[in-house]
């Protein structure tokens, strides 16, 4: 029989689950790509400040709400303010993820098709180079990219059936050091190449001249977007933690790997491309297009290409886990007797929901309104609308209807007097820039 209420055996476990959550494909492939655009060196500038300045501060203000309500976050706000209407942010955060991981899966379903055809190609039953596989033609057969995507689901649905413990926490374990061995793995092969250093300058020389009003924005918005924040999934999962757990060094020890992570996958992508002359595309077309090519031109190549769509798989895993957990948190409220039949259901309408944005690519490619594809708003309801008003609604609950003492005792031990700076920065300063920036994105 399982335990009613859900909590992290251990500070690693709940601190590598959360930067699970953050680590995602959007830190691996849209970082090296805007950096890459937006000046270099300038932007990864712009990024560690505004990481460490709003990222930071919006992390520990997510777990220490979390930590204070310890409950399910369409209750939450309910129960820290008495205000029921308040539990609309949750509601928010709780559409947010639910649409979140309707398209996530998409693209987790195109890695484990590909994974499946590298694999084929190592045991010989398929012929050619790695750029033989055309991506194109892959998200353009609607069967094949269902399937894909109801595996990446299924994956979802497993580890997450298994509970905090012995799913999120032991998957988390698991995942997340392996991730950082083999993109570790890959950059040291990637820097390795003639020609890399020429990628290597073109990620991290500060290049002033390419700095624009869209990058300052770009960098503002990935500080704290790449770590899940908005949705409030930060706090589903600081919930789970024990009084114990000081949350400060947890939320550094998170931001310290999202930062890792993305400068690693840049080291890992530029020095390849630029070995080889290929020109820097975004998102999907990086992962599927250009880097099959890179390599083709390597020794061993394909094994190393295997070893880094997992390496995608476990970032698009660990962050679906959380963003599935987080409805079956609120639709369980708690009480993991009812956990397997919550997440089966809820896999389930994920999978229903996002089959039109699978097939955005294919059957349903004309179909194009308002930001583009289906796919692509879902993608825009969630990055520029739904996430910043869950952000917003959380700062302004934060900074003006809880107690700032209560806060600062959850703000734990003070020894370099952070907590004025940072309360005052929650209470005047971010929703400031939050306004900003989601006004700038849907200008």
């Amino acid at each position: 029989m399982m335990q009613k209420q859900s909590q992290w055996k251990t500070s690693t476990g709940f601190i590598l689950a959360s930067a699970g959550s953050a680590i995602g494909l959007g830190a691996m492939w849209k970082f090296p790509y805007m950096a890459g655009i937006y000046g270099g060196g300038a932007f990864l500038f712009m990024f560690l400040l505004f990481t460490l300045i709003v990222g930071l501060p919006l992390l520990i203000m997510e777990f220490a709400i979390g930590k204070m309500g310890r409950t399910y976050t369409t209750k939450i706000y309910e129960k820290l303010t008495n205000k029921k209407w308040l539990n609309i942010i949750g509601w928010n955060g709780n559409l947010a993820v639910f649409i979140l991981y309707g398209f996530y899966s998409v693209i987790g379903g195109w890695i484990v098709i590909y994974l499946a055809h590298v694999f084929m190609q190592i045991l010989g039953f398929e012929q050619g180079p790695l750029g033989h596989i055309q991506f194109e033609q892959v998200i353009g057969n609607p069967w094949i990219t269902i399937i894909g995507q109801g595996v990446f689901i299924l994956l979802t649905m497993i580890i997450v059936m298994f509970g905090v413990e012995s799913g999120l926490e032991k998957a988390s374990k698991f995942m997340m050091p392996l991730l950082f061995i083999f993109l570790i793995i890959i950059v040291a092969k990637s820097l390795s190449l003639d020609g890399a250093m020429s990628g290597l300058k073109f990620l991290l020389q500060p290049r002033t001249e390419d700095i624009s009003m869209d990058g300052v924005l770009f960098a503002l918005g990935q500080s704290f977007f790449t770590l899940s924040l908005g949705t409030t999934g930060m706090i589903t999962y600081a919930s789970y933690a024990s009084k114990e757990m000081t949350i400060k060094t947890s939320a550094l020890s998170i931001v310290l790997m999202n930062i890792l992570v993305s400068v690693l996958a840049g080291l890992a992508i530029f020095p390849a491309i630029g070995a080889f002359g290929y020109e820097p595309t975004e998102g999907p077309g990086l992962l599927f297009k250009v880097l099959p090519q890179v390599f083709d031109e390597m020794a061993f190549g394909t094994g190393f290409y295997f070893i880094f769509l997992i390496l995608f798989l476990f970032a698009a895993l660990t962050s679906s886990i959380s963003l599935l957990e987080l409805n079956v948190s609120n639709f369980t409220k708690n009480d993991n007797s009812k956990r397997t039949k919550v997440a089966f259901i809820a896999s389930i309408l994920v999978f229903i929901i996002s089959i039109p944005a699978t097939l955005s690519f294919s059957s349903l490619s004309s179909i194009q309104f308002a930001a583009g594809t289906i796919f692509d708003n879902m993608d825009f309801l969630v990055s520029n609308i739904l996430m910043p008003l869950g952000a917003l609604g959380i700062t302004l609950v934060t900074g003006y209807l809880l107690d700032k003492q209560a806060l600062r005792t959850y703000f734990g031990p003070d020894r370099f007097k952070l907590f004025a700076p940072w309360y005052y920065l929650v209470k005047f300063v971010l929703p400031v820039v939050i306004i900003v920036v989601f006004i700038v994105q849907l200008i």
